[in-house]
C-alpha cells in the first residue's frame, strides 16, 4: 500500500467482516525484530499414549471404548456444552432476559497419531479431515433443530487445550453466535447493495496488491487480513464465493488440505515451536435460507507475539476500549513467507 503513514503511525483499521475496529501502533515496533526464538522441546510424544481418552482403542471418561480408527474418528462430546435435550423456555423479567439454547457437540480425532498435529500432517491426510467435516455439517444441518454449526479447533495448552491429542470441535446450535450474526449482516447488507460477495470483491483487492498474500493455489488464498487482531492472524478464504463447505469440488478439498498444511507449517517455524492457535471455520447458516450472501473463510488467531514465551493477551484498554496490535499485518505476512 503507497500510504506509508500506516507503517509509521497510529492509526484504525476497519473489519469488513463484523462491522468493528482495531488500534494499530506501529511506532511501538521500530526496532528490529529480535524476538527469542527458543529450542523445540525435544521430549516427542508417543504415538500412541495409553491414558489419553482420544488415542485409538483407548477408554474415554464415559467408559466407552473407541475403535481403532486410521484416520479420523468423530464422536459426541461426552462433556458438552449444549444439550439436545434442553426443554423450551424464556425468561423476561424487566431487565433480565433469557432464552433456552440447544445444541450437539462433537469431537474430531485428526489423526490416530498422537504426536502429530495438522502441521505434521500432509495435505492429502488433511483431507480426510476436510471430508470428516463435510460429512457432520451435512448431517447436522439437515437437523431442523439445528441452524448453525461451528467448526473449530484450539491448539496447545495456552488455548486451552486439555488434551495434546491432534483434534478439533464441532459445536452445532439452534441459534446464530455472536460473531456470526455480525458477519452475516455485514456480508448480507453487501450483498444486497452491490449483489457481490464481500469477501470476494476484498480477495480481488488483496490479490491485486499482493501486500499481505501469504500463499495462494488454484482454489484458495492464505492472507493476513488487512485488519487483523492477533500478531499473526491469517485467514483462509476459497476463490470461488462457497457459502459452506459442501460447496467444494473434491479438488478443492485437497487445495484446501493443502492452504492449511502450508500455514500450520509456517507457523510452527516462526519460533520454531508447536505454534498454538485458535481458528475457525465461518459459514452460512444452516437455517433452510438460500444465504447466497455468505462467503465461507477460515481463521486462525495465533496468541504468541515475540518468541515462543511471550504471548498476546487481550488487557486492559483492549478489554474496556478496542483491541490493539503494534506489529501491522504487513509486516506480520513478511515473517510468515520467510518460513515457508
Amino acid at each position: 500500500m503507497s500510504n506509508t503513514n500506516l507503517q509509521d503511525y497510529s492509526h484504525k483499521r476497519f473489519n469488513i467482516l463484523t462491522g468493528e475496529w482495531v488500534l494499530v501502533s506501529p511506532h511501538r515496533a521500530k526496532r528490529p525484530w529480535q524476538g527469542q526464538n527458543e529450542e523445540v522441546n525435544n521430549e516427542k510424544r508417543p504415538t500412541h499414549d495409553e491414558s489419553c481418552y482420544l488415542c485409538a482403542g483407548n477408554t474415554r471418561i464415559n467408559g466407552e471404548v473407541n475403535p481403532e480408527y486410521k484416520d479420523v474418528f468423530v464422536f459426541t462430546n461426552d462433556f458438552a456444552a449444549l444439550q439436545n435435550d434442553s426443554p423450551t423456555f424464556n425468561v423476561n423479567d424487566g431487565l433480565l432476559k433469557a432464552q433456552s439454547e440447544t445444541g450437539i457437540c462433537k469431537v474430531i480425532c485428526f489423526s490416530p497419531d498422537h504426536s502429530k498435529s495438522l502441521a505434521d500432517m500432509s495435505a492429502t491426510e488433511i483431507q480426510k479431515v476436510v471430508f470428516a467435516w463435510q460429512r457432520e455439517f451435512k448431517e447436522l444441518s439437515e437437523n431442523p433443530n439445528i441452524n448453525y454449526v461451528q467448526i473449530f479447533e484450539n491448539k496447545g495448552a495456552v488455548m486451552g487445550c486439555s488434551n495434546p491429542h491432534p483434534h478439533g470441535q464441532i459445536w452445532s446450535q439452534s441459534s446464530l453466535p455472536n460473531e456470526v450474526d455480525k458477519k452475516n449482516t455485514q456480508q448480507l447488507n453487501y450483498f444486497n447493495n452491490n449483489n457481490s460477495s464481500l469477501l470476494g470483491d476484498y480477495l480481488a483487492q488483496e490479490l491485486e496488491k499482493q501486500e499481505r498474500i501469504i500463499f495462494e493455489n488454484d482454489g484458495f488464498v492464505v492472507l493476513v487480513p488487512f485488519w487483523a487482531i492477533w500478531p499473526f492472524e491469517a485467514m483462509i478464504v476459497p476463490k470461488r464465493p462457497l457459502a459452506n463447505i459442501l460447496e467444494m469440488t473434491e479438488a478443492e478439498t485437497l487445495q484446501y488440505g493443502e492452504a492449511i498444511s502450508v500455514l500450520t507449517k509456517a507457523y510452527d517455524k516462526i519460533f520454531n515451536t508447536s505454534f498454538p492457535y485458535s481458528s475457525g471455520i465461518h459459514q452460512a447458516p444452516t437455517d433452510g435460507n438460500e444465504n447466497k450472501h455468505w462467503h465461507f473463510h477460515m481463521s486462525f488467531y495465533p496468541p504468541l507475539l515475540r518468541s515462543a514465551s511471550v504471548k498476546k493477551f487481550m488487557v486492559g484498554y483492549e478489554m474496556f476500549g478496542t483491541p490493539q496490535r503494534d506489529i501491522t499485518a504487513e509486516q506480520a505476512v513478511k515473517m510468515i513467507k520467510d518460513c515457508l
